[in-house]
């Protein structure tokens, strides 16, 4: 049998050895692995159980019907959590607005246990100016796409007067101040707030989550 065909195999019986015992409350026999596995004979099985049992991957007892156990716990499909995955667009400014590019090209994977609700997307953060929200340079954070916001979100503003044809889109705290004007707050007591006519921007979303890889 090729090498990667028979580790696969082994993939797939140390799954069924550690899914049938999670099922039944008790380990398999060789025949439930061949009928779990699609009928395979237990020859098969007990060739591929030889060779796991040599490699600690499981304990295997031939002469108990039921001596096959794992040697590491075992996590079931059903018990890891979901998985939502929601495009990465680009780069987003903590600190100077930048050009608003967005580049579906990335994935980003967040657990199901995140109720993001709506229609989500990343940016990868550049800049500082929201460090005191531990928002760091280098961070993703995750956006529900939205057009309003309530005084203090941190929301990706788009600026629309700047030098770029798409506009500038800027990570910070909304604000709206009197006369008609928004403030967008930083987070970084060295860096200045935006402030813009209501006209002048347009939110894109509010940051629901931050992902930090360490």
């Amino acid at each position: 049998m090729p090498r990667q065909a028979g580790e696969t195999m082994r993939q797939r019986i140390k799954e069924a050895i550690g899914e049938l015992a999670v099922k039944n409350g008790r380990p398999p026999t060789n025949r439930e692995l061949g009928d779990f596995l699609g009928g395979k004979s237990t020859g098969h099985i007990d060739y591929h159980l030889r060779y796991m049992r040599q490699q600690g991957v499981i304990h295997h007892e031939p002469r108990k019907s039921r001596g096959i156990t794992l040697m590491e716990p075992f996590e079931s499909a059903s018990m890891r959590p979901a998985r939502l995955r929601i495009p990465l667009l680009g780069r987003i400014a903590a600190g100077s607005p930048i050009e608003a590019v967005e580049v579906p090209d990335e994935f980003v994977d967040l657990t199901e246990s995140l109720d993001a609700g709506g229609d989500v997307f990343a940016l990868q953060v550049k800049g500082l100016s929201m460090i005191d929200d531990h928002i760091d340079d280098g961070d993703i954070v995750v956006i529900r796409r939205q057009a309003h916001a309530s005084n203090g979100d941190t929301v990706v503003a788009l600026l629309k007067d700047g030098p770029s044809s798409t506009g500038e889109a800027t990570l910070k705290r909304f604000y709206r101040e009197k006369g008609g004007k928004i403030r967008l707050q930083p987070r970084n007591d060295t860096i200045p707030p935006i402030i813009v006519k209501a006209s002048e921007v347009a939110v894109q979303g509010k940051v629901i989550a931050v992902l930090r890889h360490v």
